[in-house]
């Protein structure tokens, strides 16, 4: 039986169906695009055995009932689901985004008995850390790539918006030069300072700008970049096996 799953994040939204552990059609919906829409349409006129919601953005009551009505169990996912494994959070969980819960769940899952960090390029940076047992032990958010680079043109008067593209110096020696070096460097001193931190971690880079970080690291790194769809799969594949 087929499941479909739904990544509402920050900045775009991704669906996917999943049969057998394997992600199939898997789209990606742009931001300012109607959601429910294109949620809805990705779906089509199946029904799948399973619907799991990892939303980040404000709550889709409407939307939430509709799926209820094209699939056998929908799950909402939240720090209160149940999971294939028990993350074991050692914080108070209320808080925590449906898509770090399944990016932890998926990276506990790929790295059985290995100690794990999980950095999620997109609108923030987010650095999960994940022990050998598949314990949950928290994690630290900083701004994504693009957002600093909003951050600089919207809090000053005269650094312009810009897009790192291409090569860059190590030093700037004009305006977008020294922003481009400066913010792009200042990721990367930051995620080598975790790893550096860490060594024997096995290192997990996901989300949108994780290839664009990946080619510039010397470290041994694992690039998964549906890592919350592999993660709600999981989820799909224990409610779907589930006798209740």
């Amino acid at each position: 039986m087929t499941d479909f799953l739904i990544d509402l994040g920050n900045t775009n939204c991704k669906v996917a169906f999943e049969k057998d552990g394997v992600l199939t059609e898997v789209k990606r919906g742009s931001f300012g695009e109607d959601v429910s829409s294109f949620i809805l349409s990705s779906l089509g006129d199946k029904k799948p055995e399973v619907i799991v919601f990892s939303n980040v953005r404000e709550d889709k009551p409407a939307l939430v009932e509709e799926l209820k009505k094209r699939c056998n169990k929908l799950v909402i996912l939240d720090y209160r689901t149940e999971l294939p494994l028990d993350l074991n959070y050692r914080f108070p969980a209320a808080g925590l985004g449906a898509d770090r819960i399944a990016g932890a769940l998926a990276t506990a899952m790929m790295f059985p008995g290995r100690d794990c960090i999980k950095f999620d390029f997109g609108t923030a940076l987010t650095v999960d850390f994940i022990d050998k047992n598949g314990t949950f032990l928290g994690g630290n958010i900083s701004l994504g790539l693009t957002s600093r680079f909003r951050a600089l043109n919207i809090f000053t008067k005269r650094l312009p918006l810009i897009k790192p593209e291409g090569d860059f110096p190590d030093i700037g020696v004009d305006t977008e030069g020294a922003m481009t070096a400066g913010v792009v460097f200042g990721l990367i001193f930051e995620v080598e300072g975790y790893i550096k931190k860490y060594p024997e971690h096995a290192v997990v880079f996901t989300g949108g700008d994780s290839f664009y970080f990946a080619e510039r690291m010397k470290n041994a790194i694992f690039v998964v970049p549906n890592l919350v769809l592999n993660g709600l799969a999981k989820i799909a594949t224990y409610y779907a096996n589930r006798k209740d």
